[in-house]
């Protein structure tokens, strides 16, 4: 299993986010300083309190909330452009911004990508694999 583990600054603004992505909410790991969003079966997003996420940190290291340097984009798969769009569309209305905005990477293949709340980086891809297994598509 995979566990994403973010810091979050509000925990309605991020619970309204990823409800609003349709991530379901796992209640057994959900509590006061922590949600629990699954994205699958063997993925899960941990919303935490920044005081609760920094307690898991050492070498005077703190939360980062997407300010300046990235370390990291979060990308997850679409069945459609169609879903990408839907995806960009849900996290605005629900306390996100457009980070990137939707555009045709390469043939075969479209991309968007959206920040939480917080700042966390969520990229959504659409890619149709024949244009891949055809050789379409060059790196």
């Amino acid at each position: 299993m995979i566990f994403v583990n973010l810091p979050r600054r509000d925990a309605a603004k991020s619970d309204a986010f990823y409800q609003g992505l349709g991530f379901e909410k796992n209640e057994l790991f959900s509590n006061e300083v922590a949600t629990s969003w699954k994205l699958s079966e063997q993925i899960s997003v941990m919303a935490l309190n920044e005081e609760f996420f920094n307690g898991f940190l050492v070498n005077g290291d703190n939360a980062s909330f997407g300010e300046g340097t990235k370390q990291m984009l979060n990308a997850i798969s679409a069945e459609s452009e169609a879903e990408v769009d839907e995806f960009v569309a849900n996290a605005t209305a629900n306390g996100g911004s457009v980070y990137r905005p939707a555009k045709s990477d390469a043939p075969g293949m479209y991309s968007a990508a959206v920040a939480d709340p917080d700042g966390h980086v969520w990229e959504i891809v659409y890619m149709d694999m024949s244009a891949w297994a055809e050789g379409n598509v060059s790196s």
